[in-house]
């Protein structure tokens, strides 16, 4: 991937291939596509806004209205055969700020549903959700109420308004529609939430909400359809950390909303066991660094949260055993709280026996011992060796730069360089290794990361890659478009070729030649000179040089790089190219690929043309087959159809940095070599680990950029765009 932007014109018609159809579309404004996608979900969220407004109660609490027992459902609704209020109840909220999150997350998680079940299945699973989980509540209530059970017969006298119910059981079906791991994330998202809500809150639509869970998780492969369901095996480690961290995260918030909001629940009022504000700060600073680390499986976090869970189970047994003797004596004791502190230590005891199960997924060592365990290893000469023998892609010889670390396979003839930062591994391009053994480098590559609490990520790889990280259900985006130009068949004929024959014959007019040499055998003038006009390319980008796949002149010093110098008749340089080999296997070099450009500012103006075609011919002449214009990084020349999210912020990205390093320019100036576009991706496991690892490749690009770099470069360019907007008002008539 090449560092500099000449300035150059950008191809015709570069951009456009996927853009034509979309324009023929007819444009359509938010709501009609809302509309159009769902249908449902509009119409519910459009009648619960009319509703609060027609009945006041945007405005007033509707439990405090003289109709509110007319359209609530409850017990007594039933009771007095108000059995309309099924249907009416769902449309209102208990008081005018329960509204946003009612409607917010209706729209959210039933619109959801409905984008991955279709309309009509929407509707069945929501309005059927809502119904029988009211009724399955009601029901409990009417057997429990006179049970000498006194949650259930104060509840059984209330009533609630909402569509919650429904909105729940909606979300749960459509999560068996969703990709592993986001299926269990979201249904671990859902049990903890209303598990803590029933046990320590222990509201009516807390016993709404549960029962919609309890009938709709169990029922949501069925209700989704075979088509929908995307197959998961048996649970990994990341599931299995996952569970354990769900299961810690429940404790920790049923005390924190205990503490937050005392409530009177089925197992009695959670005053008298909750801890102190001082004790909730405390477990907070014990759980929440355990959660993180359980996270990258730790084994010392995983030692920690078995001792606390043992902990809490210790006060189980003690106070069951105090209890079991002063019944034994017969002596007075108070069993206040008694029932909610022993479902509380209950649920700490759950939570040992996972992490006592999935012990397996803990085996991360610490940081300290990681480091230790790193060092040494493969060199790059090692790496070299094994590139010759195996070949790579057009990006390999990056791997042997010295910043890069290497993963080697358990066949040793096959690795992965890589850099971590952030903790992610971010391997850079496909790994070398020989015909069919790619897969199992990338396994054990996701092994060894997974073994290491390290987030695994391939960077810059093939279509080849890609294939291989798809069947261990990773996602892939592509971030760059590499450029190819075939050499056996190169002339520059024809009216496309304009401006490099152009650039050719203008410098044999003005005596411009071309050498490809080895850099580190030139004579010292020429060194300098190259050194000097590195510096100034720099000084004018003001930011730091760019590193991991893109090289510097430390890089074109290796002798087994070729440079481009093109040299004045007075000796002035007046640019300069560096070009990587590509290995093909059994030692050949097939190909070559450019990395660094550079030019004089007040030099040969189309030197950067002169260079590249001249480097092509002399490259033919050795019996090369392609040279690889590299990649410019977040640029593309085609549209392959609507942009995902994840693309969509590529493409922002790559706008914010367009005016400091040019990429999209760079790659509008490669189009004059006719090439062919092949792209290149970023392979990972799914899109949470998207965070980390853009820090881990922006660390890995600017590993010596700090926050006052951007801040001075945010300044410059301010005070710049100042002085266009001033230049521009200066030039208007009056």
């Amino acid at each position: 991937m090449t560092t500099a932007a000449p300035a150059a014109g950008t191809a015709d018609g570069a951009g456009t291939g996927g853009r034509g159809r979309a324009a023929e579309e007819p444009p359509r404004g938010r709501f009609a596509v809302l509309w159009h996608r769902l249908p449902f979900t509009t119409t519910v969220v459009l009648a619960m806004l009319l509703v609060a407004i027609a009945s006041g109660t945007l405005w007033h609490a509707a439990e405090h209205q003289p109709g509110f027992h007319y359209y609530a459902y409850g017990l007594p609704s039933m009771q007095h055969g108000r059995w309309w209020t099924l249907a009416t109840g769902p449309f209102f909220a208990l008081r005018p700020l329960f509204y946003l999150p009612m409607v917010g997350t209706f729209a959210l998680l039933a619109g959801f549903a409905e984008w991955q079940l279709g309309t009509r299945r929407a509707i069945a699973v929501t309005v059927g959700g809502q119904l029988v989980s009211t009724i399955a509540a009601i029901q409990f209530l009417e057997l429990c109420r006179n049970s000498g059970w006194v949650w259930a017969g104060r509840i059984a006298g209330t009533l609630d308004v909402g569509f919650s119910g429904g909105t729940l059981a909606a979300i749960a079906v459509a999560s068996a529609a969703l990709r592993p791991p986001w299926r269990l994330r979201l249904r671990a998202g859902l049990c903890v939430y209303a598990c803590v809500a029933i046990v320590y809150v222990g509201s009516l639509a807390d016993l709404v909400h549960f029962f919609a869970l309890l009938i709709a998780l169990p029922l949501g492969h069925r209700l989704v359809g075979a088509a929908r369901i995307k197959e998961a095996g048996r649970p990994g480690q990341r599931e299995l950390r996952l569970m354990v961290c769900a299961g810690l995260l429940l404790l920790a918030c049923a005390e924190v909303v205990m503490w937050l909001v005392p409530g009177d629940g089925p197992f009695g009022p959670s005053d008298a066991v909750s801890l102190s504000p001082v004790e909730i700060l405390i477990l907070c600073a014990i759980v929440v660094p355990m959660m993180n680390g359980l996270r990258r499986g730790s084994r010392t976090a995983w030692r920690w949260a078995v001792a606390l869970c043992a902990f809490a189970m210790s006060q189980v047994l003690i106070l069951g055993g105090v209890v079991a003797v002063a019944r034994l004596m017969r002596s007075g004791y108070d069993a206040h709280g008694l029932s909610l502190f022993f479902v509380d230590n209950l649920l700490w005891t759950v939570e040992l026996l996972l992490l006592i199960a999935a012990r397996g997924a803990f085996r991360v060592p610490s940081r300290r011992r990681c480091r230790k365990l790193g060092r040494g290893g493969p060199d790059p000469a090692f790496a070299r060796m094994l590139l010759g023998r195996n070949g790579g892609s057009t990006i390999s010889w990056m791997t042997t730069w010295p910043q890069n670390a290497y993963f080697v396979a358990s066949d040793g003839s096959s690795y992965l360089a890589y850099q971590r930062h952030a903790g992610v591994a971010v391997a850079l391009g496909d790994p070398v290794a020989p015909d069919g053994s790619a897969a199992r480098a990338v396994t054990e590559f996701t092994e060894m990361c997974e073994n290491t609490g390290l987030v695994p990520c391939v960077f810059s790889a093939t279509a080849t890659t890609v294939a291989v990280t798809r069947e261990l259900g990773w996602q892939h985006v592509q971030v760059a478009e590499d450029t190819l130009v075939d050499l056996e068949h190169l002339e520059f004929r024809g009216k496309a070729w304009q401006d490099v024959r152009s650039a050719l014959n203008k410098a044999r007019k003005d005596g411009i030649e071309f050498r490809l040499v080895r850099l580190a055998e030139q004579p010292r003038a020429i060194r300098a000179q190259v050194r000097a006009l590195s510096e100034e390319w720099i000084g004018d980008k003001g930011m730091p040089e760019m590193g991991f796949t893109l090289g510097g002149l430390d890089q074109a010093m290796d002798p087994a790089t070729r440079v481009g110098l093109a040299i004045g008749a007075d000796g002035t340089v007046h640019g300069v190219t560096s070009w990587l080999p590509v290995h093909t296997g059994a030692g050949t070099v097939g190909g070559w690929t450019l990395d660094v450009m550079r030019r004089r500012a007040c030099g040969f103006r189309p030197v950067m043309e002169f260079l590249i075609a001249s480097a092509c011919l002399a490259f033919r002449e050795e019996g090369a087959r392609f040279v690889s214009l590299s990649g410019a990084p977040l640029a593309r020349s085609r549209d392959t159809g609507p942009a995902r999210a994840v693309e969509r912020v590529l493409d922002a990205l790559g706008e914010k940095m367009e005016p400091y390093y040019g990429f999209r320019s760079l790659h509008a100036f490669k189009a004059k070599f006719q090439p062919r576009h092949e792209p290149m991706y970023l392979a990972f496991r799914d899109e949470a680990d998207l965070p980390r690892i853009g820090i881990a490749l922006g660390r890995a690009y600017l590993p010596n950029a700090g926050l006052k770099d951007f801040a001075k470069l945010a300044l410059k360019r301010q005070r710049a765009a100042g002085v266009e907007v001033t230049r521009s008002e200066a030039s208007t008539p009056r």
